[in-house]
């Protein structure tokens, strides 16, 4: 809506030319009132006044606009000064002043503007930065187009139509400083290196100004100072040496607290167990590009060379742990995936810290798995959780095999494993490494959570039991072999064909083939059965073709045995059809003696029924009795 500011203007001109213009006129009446003949005088100058008339209204009609213009110009000037406290030096009220000020006395002032009372309420006039100190944020007014119409000259783009609705939620709540104006300060190249700590911890303090990113249109200067600051600030600790005094230690902790610490607010995404990391889309962070200049800043500082742990622990301690770790339940992947770094790094490089940081990671799965089921970063708590069990040394403690037992295993009882299965199911295998006595517990606890109705998660479960197959210790395979093949049976005739696939799939795994031939006694008579169902019965092909493969797999393994166990299954199939058989005939027969008892008790009652009847009929009974 371009020329929307004259407009405005031309309101409010006319309107006070119009006030103007009833002044005039009634004090035309009053003068005609007081003098009769004004009249008569006006009729005989008619004539003579036509063209100077005619020429004044010309010149009025050329000039209206600029006056017009000037006028409004001037009355917003006035407003700004009257409301900023300035007076204006051309103004009288400023000359009385002046002179009374010389010659000590004071006049009280009463400043009028022809404002009308509807006009928008002027602005304040904005300081002027060159005069302020170079790192001093300055408190920027408001923003809006209307605002930007009333102080500029240039006309204004105004939208056609704005959003009327409710915003969406941000992922988080920052508290945004009121003084949000920055001045671009010089970079560190351009000072002396004796002046380059003092304008460190002024880039620090301007990177300490939170910004409105809910806004796009607001403070973009001064976002783009702030951006700046943390990548020279990055800059100048990746590149030199010797620079990370202990001075700088408590500003760089704090800008990292200031920018990041806030309250993480209820999920945009309520329903997790239907969210699909590949199809949905996440909630991304607007304030993104702040956020993540901090996050690099940080971690930079704690990889630097010139680090000290010792200096860093008064301000790196447990409540600023526990702050960061609340960070993980944002909604925003590239925030959880920076996180993650800095845990590990602050990690690494504390070790007062690390059995604290294990034990609050293990509240946050306890909370995970017996009260909520829903925690955005447990994914990349079990990636951390991953590499620190890779590092534990052996023999395990007994505090790491309970962590195994009471967190990891009930892990997999959750309604979203999906979204954290790889990170779990790499734990679970780090731990088999370290200590392969730990076999028979995870594959036990596995077959406990065993999914019976969810085809995806048993599918994951699948996948699980080959992933430990691949440190499994062939002297541990027997002391699991029994009940995960009966689990392993249950599967493979599985009616869903993916589930039934993933199971046939595991005799690919040349490993896990070996390990079933060095055991075939005990477990052919226990799989057998469910290959020769589903080699006649299963409605999918495919798993009929893979069924007959591993049925010559085992006749080429072991042809004495497989035919040992097959000639007993069919002596059970026989022996199942002549209990069958019996069964049936002995039902049979139940019923035979049923039904005669049932003719013999039909005959019983009419012989008791007539008896009855003929002696009502003879008298000799009556119905009372």
């Amino acid at each position: 809506m371009k020329g929307f500011k004259n407009k405005v203007v031309r309101a409010l001109s006319f309107k006070d030319d119009s006030s103007s213009e009833n002044k005039s006129g009634n004090s035309s009446r009053k003068m005609k009132g007081h003098d009769g003949s004004s009249k008569s005088k006006k009729e005989k100058d008619s004539s003579s006044s036509k063209s100077e008339k005619a020429e004044k209204s010309s010149r009025k009609h050329k000039f209206s606009s600029s006056d017009k213009s000037s006028s409004s110009k001037d009355i917003r000037k006035q407003n700004s000064y009257d409301k900023i406290g300035i007076e204006r030096s051309d103004s009288p009220s400023s000359s009385t002043n002046a002179a009374s000020k010389k010659s000590g006395t004071s006049t009280p002032t009463q400043t009028t503007t022809n404002v009308p009372s509807r006009a928008p309420t002027p602005i304040q006039k904005e300081p002027d930065l060159l005069k302020l100190p170079i790192a001093t944020p300055i408190a920027s007014a408001p923003s809006s187009p209307i605002d930007k119409l009333l102080t500029s000259g240039a006309d204004v783009d105004l939208p056609e139509s704005l959003p009327t609705g409710p915003r969406r939620q941000p992922s988080s709540q920052f508290q945004v400083s009121e003084q949000r104006v920055l001045q671009r300060l010089p970079a560190f190249h351009e000072v002396s290196s004796s002046r380059r700590q003092e304008l460190f911890i002024k880039k620090l303090e301007q990177c300490n100004v939170i910004f409105d990113f809910t806004d796009p249109s607001s403070d973009l200067a001064s976002k783009e100072i702030k951006r700046e600051a943390l990548q020279q600030l990055l800059e100048y600790i990746t590149n030199n040496r010797n620079v990370l005094t202990p001075a700088l230690y408590p500003h760089i902790v704090h800008t990292f607290a200031v920018n990041l610490f806030r309250t993480i607010p209820p999920p945009v995404n309520e329903d997790i167990e239907s969210f699909d990391p590949e199809e949905d889309d996440y909630y991304l962070e607007p304030a993104w590009p702040h956020l993540q200049g901090v996050y690099l800043l940080f971690i930079k500082f704690l990889e630097s060379p010139d680090f000290s742990t010792s200096k860093a622990k008064p301000y790196i301690d447990h409540k600023f742990f526990t702050r960061l770790l609340s960070l993980f339940d944002t909604e925003d992947p590239r925030e959880r995936d920076l996180l993650k770094t800095t845990l590990h790094r602050i990690y690494g490089k504390f070790l007062n810290l690390r059995c604290y940081i294990r034990k609050s990671m293990n509240f946050v799965f306890f909370q995970y798995i017996y009260e909520q089921e829903r925690f955005n970063g447990i994914a990349e708590l079990l990636e951390i959780l991953g590499s620190i069990v890779n590092g534990f040394a052996i023999p395990l403690k007994e505090e790491h095999k309970t962590f195994l037992t009471r967190v990891l295993i009930p892990l997999h009882k959750a309604k979203t494993l999906y979204l954290y299965h790889p990170q779990l199911a790499y734990c679970i295998v780090q731990f088999l490494d370290k200590d392969s006595t730990l076999t028979k517990d995870v594959v036990l606890g596995l077959l406990k959570y065993w999914p019976r109705v969810n085809s995806a998660k048993e599918i994951m479960f699948l996948n699980e039991i080959e992933d430990i197959f691949e440190v499994l210790e062939p002297s541990e395979f027997p002391n699991i072999q029994v009940p995960l093949f009966q689990q392993l049976s249950k599967s493979i005739a599985s009616s869903h064909f993916q589930v039934a696939e993933r199971a046939l799939c595991l005799w690919n795994n040349e490993y896990f083939t070996s390990l079933v031939s060095d055991n075939l006694p005990t477990i052919l008579p226990i799989i057998y059965p469910t290959l020769y169902e589903n080699s006649k019965n299963h409605w999918n092909r495919t798993i009929q073709s893979m069924t007959y493969g591993v049925l010559r797999m085992f006749i080429d393994l072991n042809p004495a045995l497989f035919d040992k166990v097959v000639t007993e299954h069919q002596r059970k199939l026989n022996e199942q059809k002549r209990m069958q058989s019996e069964r049936t005939k002995a039902w049979e027969n139940i019923e035979d003696a049923a039904e005669k008892n049932l003719d013999k008790l039909k005959s019983r009652d009419d012989v008791e029924y007539l008896d009855v009847s003929s002696d009502l009929e003879m008298g000799n009974l009556s119905l009372n009795e």
